[in-house]
């Protein structure tokens, strides 16, 4: 599979389960976990229904890939993220030996949105986890990802979207 489209793919369910967790009152983030082209687990953010400041969606996914692969080592996977990860997401990633995060949003945008970010970029903090490859998404995938933070602030009708 052509990576460009394999990336527009999985985006596109991290995106779909975002807005998942939108509607029933969540935060607007997604997590996609592939391995050998295949999803190994898709979450979206949890932290109000949980009352779990790190539950994350990249943690919720992360979580979920291990139970479904029982091993705490993900080596070999991607992760596909509606928004840049933040500090504590990007560590999990590094800790859980992903090889690769592939993001919307960018934290900048996540800022303007509203939320309490810290503003470390992936590229960044990949500087100092030598294995972590970063890739960020342009174009539409990436104007998608950021029209989920107007869908959230403005209730925006998922319909339209």
């Amino acid at each position: 599979m052509k990576q460009s489209f394999a990336n527009e793919i999985f985006m596109t369910y991290a995106i779909s389960k975002a807005m998942e967790g939108v509607k029933i009152g969540q935060t607007p983030f997604g997590a996609c976990i592939v391995k050998d082209g295949k999803i190994i687990s898709c979450e979206h953010n949890q932290v109000l229904m949980k009352i779990d400041i790190t539950a994350h969606a990249e943690i919720m996914a992360i979580r979920e890939a291990c139970k479904v692969l029982g091993d705490v080592d993900l080596s070999g996977c991607t992760i596909y993220t509606t928004c840049e990860p933040c500090p504590m997401c990007f560590s999990a990633c590094h800790w859980a030996r992903i090889d690769k995060i592939v993001y919307g949003a960018e934290i900048k945008d996540a800022k303007k949105a509203g939320f309490n970010e810290i503003e470390l970029s992936a590229k960044q903090m990949a500087k100092f986890s030598k294995k972590i490859k970063v890739v960020s998404c342009k174009g539409l995938l990436a104007k998608r990802c950021i029209k989920l933070f107007d869908i959230w602030n403005y209730n925006i009708s998922p319909i339209t979207y």
